[in-house]
């Protein structure tokens, strides 16, 4: 049995996929300990990890209740000043767990273990939840407040792609982690997402490849496998009230906005005036929710057809429903791509404008970048639901999708591909350890 020690830093969209990789890991013969922040801590011991908090339930609650983190004016700087703080902490921990026959693996924010690799030679694979982060000139991430255009030569895009690095994102990052490094003893870094922060081992991404194609730029060597299509976080408990509103009418659209921090309150009114105008069946997840009592829900509208609900596995809702709103989360997505439904995406930070474009690229949906607007949101569902070629695309993709390997099995397995080398010859024929690192931002 190979001991895994997994460290997701972020929201759920950046722990989620860890859990279901590790979840695959543990079936195959691995004892998991899972090391994240304390909101995750039920889930982790549901699959049956230890548990190891990081950090305590309110800084992360304040963390995610900022509103900066939310607005992309100010997302990248703010998130960076939670992240910056823990870079020292986790080092010490990885160091503290790393053996002889160590595997790290690591996301977006996994500094540490990138410099564990650096320091100590530890083999490292990076993990990269979404495309957005592979900063390439070939196809440029899609961003709210620049996005390079596609169609400038590919030494100009080069060119603005390095100033971006060097001035923004260098310019963020470099202070704290290069103060670090000479703590350790390590040059300065440089092109710190651009380059430094990929494992010189390998990288796995977490989509496949007609979400997003590989490119010239991209680090090598990196491995492709597909969506890690999990969803299990929660347990779902037997909810009679929305069992009888699935079967009793025209498959509902499902609303949410993730763990986007948003005005609810203001979403849902929206939601209703969509139902409104459109005679749409909906169920709306939000935080606002009320926990679900034995008698339906009284609605001040009784001329629209709504449920709220706090959570509610989406692997299991979203093939019985019709469309679906949401942030751009890359799971989200993912889970509307297994149920073969179309998507209306409104992004608000981070990697969800990307995630957008590239959702509606596949011909699966259409972006509706904020403001959101109840006139504008109806039109784009019914845009997405009268459309056939629209309705085809999704069949597609769902069929796509369902004869693919599982993306949690397929990145369990690159993982242990890296076990069994030098080191475990090195430690007389013991499976090695592995510490799996997530962070970054995919909610």
């Amino acid at each position: 049995m190979t001991r895994i020690v997994i460290t997701a830093i972020g929201s759920a969209g950046d722990v989620h996929p860890l859990l279901g990789i590790g979840a695959a890991l543990a079936s195959r013969g691995h004892e998991i300990v899972f090391c994240s922040h304390p909101p995750f801590e039920a889930a982790a011991l549901r699959q049956g990890f230890a548990f190891e908090a990081i950090g305590t339930a309110d800084e992360y609650a304040a963390a995610m209740a900022n509103p900066a983190l939310w607005n992309p004016r100010t997302s990248f700087r703010t998130l960076w000043a939670v992240i910056a703080p823990t870079l020292r902490p986790h080092f010490d921990t990885l160091a503290a767990l790393t053996t002889a026959d160590t595997v790290l693996v690591g996301s977006l924010w996994a500094f540490s273990a990138r410099l564990m690799q650096e320091l100590h030679g530890v083999p490292l694979v990076s993990v990269q939840v979404s495309p957005s982060t592979l900063l390439s000139a070939h196809a440029p991430p899609t961003h709210p407040r620049l996005t390079i255009p596609r169609w400038l030569p590919l030494g100009v895009k080069t060119g603005v792609m390095r100033l971006i690095e060097r001035q923004v994102l260098d310019k963020v990052c470099g202070p704290e982690l290069n103060t670090l490094r000479t703590e350790l003893g390590l040059p300065t870094a440089t092109r710190i997402f651009g380059k430094w922060l990929h494992s010189t081992d390998g990288v796995l991404c977490l989509f496949p490849d007609w979400f997003a194609q590989p490119q010239p730029d991209w680090p090598e060597p990196h491995r492709m496998s597909g969506f890690p299509l999990f969803n299990e976080a929660q347990p779902q408990e037997a909810d009679p009230q929305l069992e009888a509103f699935l079967a009793s009418g025209e498959r509902p659209v499902v609303f949410t906005a993730g763990s986007t921090l948003t005005d609810h309150a203001r979403y849902a009114q929206t939601v209703r005036a969509v139902l409104r105008d459109s005679g749409l069946r909906g169920i709306l997840l939000t935080p606002d929710a009320h926990v679900p009592t034995a008698e339906p829900t009284k609605s001040s509208d009784e001329n629209i057809a709504l449920l709220t609900r706090r959570y509610v596995p989406m692997r299991t809702l979203l093939p019985r429903c019709r469309a679906l709103v949401h942030h751009g989360g890359i799971g989200t997505a993912a889970l509307a791509y297994a149920a073969g439904i179309p998507q209306v995406v409104t992004p608000f930070a981070h990697d969800q404008f990307d995630n957008a474009q590239r959702i509606a690229a596949s011909g699966c949906g259409v972006r509706l970048d904020a403001p959101l607007h109840a006139q504008a949101l109806t039109r784009a569902l019914k845009q997405v639901l009268a459309s056939p070629s629209i309705a085809t695309q999704c069949g597609r993709m769902q069929d796509r999708l369902a004869t693919a390997p599982d993306g949690c099995d397929a990145a369990a397995r690159y993982i242990e591909s890296f076990m069994g080398g030098p080191a475990r010859a090195a430690a007389g024929g013991r499976a090695p350890s592995l510490v799996l690192v997530a962070g970054g931002h995919g909610a």
